[in-house]
């Protein structure tokens, strides 16, 4: 009766030795980067969070040590920044714009928001942020003013419009002139502008404001952490952009859409004509088509995410075709399927969108299969806040591989391998400008 024993305590010690090494080789750094492996494609497509991250962002030193120098006595004037387009947008501009003021050492007025008709939109910087948070985090870093001295108070600002400059440019020859001849100027922006050229008390301005210094409304802070309560937890937080107008900007073409979908397109499409032929198919292959809700589930299970998962969907309420995700990914949910009463029927874009940004910089993973102002903002908070489960699904992987006739598992093999670079060297996880490159 020993034997039998004996032999059964060596099987089991086996079992263990093989499963022990396929751990060892499925989580080591060589296995990650390796084009082949002789693991199995089921193992080897382990959910992509179990990787082993090498490379994490964070915030850079010289942006935490503080403001770096002392502000000037005297300031040269008063600058606002006129803000356009959807919250993260004007997120941004706004960044950018305290920035310029630090750097043309002015006084800075609150923001001015754009009245969106499209959205039915009329709220304003102070609907959205705290200001009085917003001003204390700011001490020592710009000047920041709720309201003008008298002498201005009735005047409308000089406006100095630098969205539509192309290439670079340099602030203190252009606008500065502006500044110290008017006092009181209105700026946008121009998005091609390096910051890199920024002095580091500049650079550090904006980073402030950005990451530490805008706090939602204590009214949607309630109202996020309500919408937060009210998920099944564990969840995934999707950001999936594929609403008519995305779509008609893309000038991208689908086949098997439905004819509601197709007509909605059209109508949002105006002069912006879909590409054809050869100029279709490079534009696809640059990634510049939105993934529909199909390829974002087939890009989840490539990843191995369970059909089974919880899925906040952080969008707007006209995306198209969400059949495609849900038919695979039942356990859906949305802001307006969870909230309900007045206050929630009330919100428009700039409210709703916040409270999106609320939810996916707290969820216990975000995904986005886009990389516009959300995601980068999102994916740099959740870095700050050291949550980094968070991924950016690849339109150009999608579109090379399934060009090149891969489907079924070979498809699935070929995205995982490609995600799973991503993920473990943090490819586009975070914003450069205010977060370094961590070895871990």
């Amino acid at each position: 009766m020993i034997a039998p024993t004996v032999g059964k305590t060596l099987l089991i010690s086996a079992a263990l030795f093989v499963s022990l090494s396929l751990a060892l080789i499925l989580f080591s750094p060589s296995f990650q980067f390796s084009q082949t492996s002789a693991i199995s494609p089921l193992l080897e497509r382990a959910q992509i969070w179990s990787l082993r991250r090498v490379i994490e962002w964070r915030p850079c030193n010289w942006w935490l040590q503080g403001h770096l120098s002392v502000l000037p006595e005297k300031s040269n004037g008063y600058i606002r920044v006129d803000c356009y387009g959807g919250l993260n947008q004007m997120r941004r501009d706004f960044c950018d714009g305290v920035g310029i003021a630090r750097l043309l050492n002015a006084t800075l007025v609150l923001p001015k928001f754009e009245v969106a008709a499209y959205w039915n939109e009329s709220s304003g910087f102070e609907d959205v942020f705290d200001v009085e948070y917003f001003i204390q985090k700011m001490n020592g870093f710009v000047q920041v003013v709720k309201e003008l001295p008298a002498e201005l108070v009735s005047k409308e600002p000089f406006r100095v419009d630098c969205s539509k400059r192309k290439g670079l440019f340099d602030y203190v020859e252009t606008v500065l002139p502006s500044l110290l001849e008017h006092r009181y100027i209105s700026i946008t922006p121009a998005m091609s502008q390096r910051r890199d050229r920024y002095p580091l008390s500049a650079k550090a301005a904006l980073c402030q404001a950005c990451y530490n210094a805008l706090q939602l409304t204590y009214k949607l802070e309630k109202k996020g952490a309500e919408l937060l309560e009210a998920i099944p937890k564990p969840f995934l937080a999707l950001h999936l952009r594929f609403e008519p107008d995305m779509v008609a900007y893309s000038q991208c073409e689908y086949s098997s859409l439905s004819p509601a979908s197709v007509q909605a397109i059209e109508a949002a499409r105006g002069d912006r004509k879909p590409w054809t032929g050869e100029e279709a198919r490079l534009w696809r292959s640059r990634g510049k088509c939105p993934l529909t809700p199909n390829e974002t589930a087939a890009i989840l299970g490539a990843l191995s995410i369970p059909t089974d998962t919880n899925i906040y969907l952080a969008a707007g309420d006209g995306i198209m075709e969400l059949e495609g995700l849900t038919s695979v990914y039942p356990n859906v949910y949305t802001k307006s399927g969870l909230l309900d009463g007045e206050d929630f029927r009330n919100m428009h874009g700039n409210t709703k969108a916040a409270l999106d940004y609320h939810v996916c910089i707290n969820s216990d993973s975000y995904m986005a299969t886009y990389f516009g102002n959300m995601d980068k903002m999102v994916a740099a908070m959740r870095a700050l806040k050291g949550l980094y489960k968070t991924l950016f699904l690849s339109r150009r992987a999608f579109a090379v591989l399934t060009s090149q006739g891969l489907k079924g598992n070979s498809l699935m093999e070929a995205l995982w391998k490609v995600h799973r670079d991503d993920y473990v060297m943090g490819v586009g996880s975070a914003l450069p400008d205010c977060f370094c490159e961590f070895k871990l």
